[in-house]
């Protein structure tokens, strides 16, 4: 398949397998690579000095010995919020990462970065005006994030933003993301002007996810219905799964959080703590046992029934993507 994202990545088919905090590894990266995708994963996976270095070493050693046409990408939250942002850039820049995804915050640092040696650049994006903000810093493709995706969802459906996006900005590939996990899925995300597909939550339940086997069951047997959107985690609405846990904490932020939030002076220091307390809480959700269960994932939920391989989920999608376009060729005869 040739789309504006196989040619931008010089990838094999156009999926991401998108980064997932605490849950992205080196096995799920390696794996992505090798069936001809970008695999990304969260800089702030690996936060101890020396950690970041010493995985992009070896991604960079394993995508030089390649033959499939594979590739890495990272993830970087590029609010002031996040404390390693300067230092994970200048990291990522120093071993030449071939691939960036920004999120919550202007990408224009590092798209200049980025562009000085020839990585490319693709923002999460909800609306047209952020999208605007990244066309005019140079990014070389959205994240169309829509409803239903793991994480921090958007609130527009993936049917209207798009075909809008797409039609906007024509020159820039767009990139679905939100409650795909299958080939019916890909096709249909292609159909409305998509160049490529972000797959998060499928990865969830694979052998590779470094994550307890509670929290990969969970996928496995929740609904749509039981995905939420909380902002007790990191100030911004994220979708988790509903457990007890996440139910007794709450989904919203007190009057006193809420203005702490939002005062000028405030603001800065408290999300920082927001965020830095619900890392730990995702820390301890991810290990087996911890009844404190706090499980982000997305509405995709309701289409996965199985624990595979990382290869295998994506060979699956494959097949499923071509046997979807040829059922659509046979309707339309």
């Amino acid at each position: 398949m040739q789309t504006k994202l196989t040619q931008t990545l010089s990838i094999d088919f156009p999926m991401i397998m998108a980064p997932m905090f605490l849950v992205s590894n080196k096995e799920m990266i390696l794996e992505g690579m090798k069936s001809g995708i970008a695999a990304t994963f969260p800089t702030l996976n690996y936060r101890n000095d020396g950690e970041l270095e010493e995985i992009l070493d070896q991604l960079n050693v394993e995508k030089n010995k390649l033959s499939a046409k594979g590739t890495y990408g990272v993830n970087l939250i590029v609010q002031q919020t996040n404390p390693l942002y300067e230092k994970h850039l200048k990291i990522c820049v120093a071993k030449k990462v071939p691939f960036y995804i920004t999120s919550l915050g202007s990408p224009k640092r590092v798209i200049e970065q980025a562009h000085s040696y020839g990585a490319k650049v693709f923002s999460d994006v909800t609306n047209l005006e952020h999208a605007q903000k990244c066309a005019d810093f140079g990014c070389d493709g959205f994240i169309a994030v829509g409803q239903g995706a793991g994480g921090h969802a958007g609130p527009n459906p993936l049917q209207i933003l798009v075909p809008s996006l797409q039609k906007k900005f024509p020159n820039i590939p767009v990139i679905a993301a939100g409650g795909i996990a299958d080939g019916a899925g890909i096709v249909s995300m292609l159909a409305l002007g998509a160049s490529g597909v972000s797959v998060g939550t499928r990865f969830i339940a694979s052998s590779e996810a470094g994550v307890s086997g509670e929290y990969k069951n969970a996928i496995v047997d929740s609904k749509m219905t039981d995905i939420v959107l909380t902002e007790k985690i990191s100030g911004t609405p994220c979708t988790i799964i509903n457990t007890p846990f996440a139910k007794k904490i709450g989904y919203k932020q007190n009057w006193l959080e809420r203005m702490l939030s939002n005062n000028s002076t405030t603001k800065k220091y408290f999300k920082m703590w927001v965020q830095l307390s619900g890392m730990k809480k995702l820390e301890k959700s991810i290990k087996p046992g911890n009844y404190q269960s706090l499980w982000c994932a997305g509405q995709s939920v309701e289409l996965i029934h199985d624990i595979l391989p990382c290869k295998e989920i994506v060979e699956r999608m494959k097949k499923e993507t071509f046997d979807s376009f040829a059922l659509l060729q046979e309707t339309f005869k």
